[in-house]
């Protein structure tokens, strides 16, 4: 069996609410959110600067609507404001259909960009 390491999840254009570099570490991000794109408290993530520069990787846990607030040491490469993109990816020996949403100004989803099919 060959496994591939393929996008599950993906925030698309997230805006952060708050950095706390005194908070152990992680990003909190809205629980409809998780839901929406099927991720778990405790899940690596990947974020990725879209109006800046950084990438990193840390895990999420689930907060209150709205909310994409950067933890820890994490907090120090973003800042308030900034567009970001949070994706998450799974093993698999089989074609994964990722759930993909686009965010507006307040992180609410804006459009569901999930595709309808794997090309392969």
């Amino acid at each position: 069996m060959r496994l591939s390491q393929l996008l599950k999840s993906k925030l698309h254009h997230a805006r952060i609410t708050y950095c706390n570099p005194d908070y152990v570490g992680s990003i909190e991000i809205g629980q409809d959110l998780m839901d929406a794109v099927g991720l778990q408290d405790g899940e690596l993530v990947h974020i990725w600067s879209v109006t800046g520069t950084s990438r990193i990787q840390t895990y999420a846990f689930a907060g209150p609507r709205g909310t994409i607030g950067i933890n820890g040491g994490a907090a120090h490469f973003f800042k308030s404001g900034e567009k970001v993109i949070i994706a998450a990816f799974d093993l698999s020996d089989e074609p994964i259909l990722p759930k993909i949403v686009l965010l507006g100004e307040e992180n609410q989803i804006v459009k569901d960009m999930t595709p309808f099919s794997v090309i392969g």
